[in-house]
């Protein structure tokens, strides 16, 4: 049974698929020294997911967001400052994007403040962004303070608009994007180089941030 008509080799499915794939083979060479191959793969698991939502008729905004993501894929995988401040802007402006398609097409504030289990992860996502920012403030240098503040902003401006949707599979995509981008944080500025956490954090920060992407397509596209 596939997700969209037709068989497996329907353009749409196809496409799912190897976008799958490709996250896949991403997660089994994450120990791998980084090449153009690495590159590539990881590029394009969030890139055909924007591939998909395009064929599909998604919203335009979706599928701006998703490829800006798959920039900040690629951007991350390079060293130094300046690839991370532009892998910075990708997602952040992503963000941005995704909160303005969420509260265009969620029910708004009234629906946020409707049902306890909204409010009530709206303000785990506030007390643990505060957290991160506390945290990071303290860790990282003067250059990177405002830019890191501004995405997790942008991140939990993302995250709360995405309660106001009835669509579950966007809601825990936004959690898991958040979770994600925590983990790869503490990773990067809160581990020491030594830490034993580096490895399985480097997977699961990878796997949900797969997930996440995954969960908000097919969240648009299925609901």
């Amino acid at each position: 049974m596939t997700p969209f008509p037709g068989g497996i080799e329907a353009n749409a499915n196809a496409t799912l698929l190897f976008s799958v794939v490709a996250a896949i083979i991403y997660a089994l060479t994450l120990d791998m020294p980084l090449s153009l191959a690495r590159l590539a793969v990881k590029t394009l698991a969030a890139a055909l997911l924007a591939v998909l939502a395009l064929l599909q008729g998604g919203p335009g905004l979706l599928v701006t967001a998703l490829a800006l993501c798959a920039i900040g894929d690629a951007l991350l995988s390079r060293d130094g400052d300046k690839a991370f401040l532009g892998a910075l802007a990708s997602f952040l402006v992503a963000h941005m994007l995704c909160v303005a398609l969420f509260l265009g097409s969620g029910g708004g504030i009234r629906l946020l403040l409707a049902e306890p289990w909204r409010a009530a992860i709206a303000v785990a996502m506030i007390v643990f962004s505060l957290a991160m920012l506390f945290a990071l403030w303290h860790r990282v240098g003067p250059a990177l303070r405002l830019p890191i503040s501004v995405y997790i902003a942008a991140i939990l401006a993302m995250g709360i608009s995405a309660l106001t949707l009835s669509h579950v599979w966007v809601i825990g995509g936004a959690v898991l994007f958040i979770a994600s981008d925590g983990l790869l944080a503490s990773e990067r500025f809160l581990l020491s180089a030594i830490s034993r956490h580096r490895v399985w954090m480097r997977y699961a920060v990878w796997v949900l941030y797969y997930a996440a992407q995954l969960g908000i397509t097919m969240g648009f596209l299925l609901g």
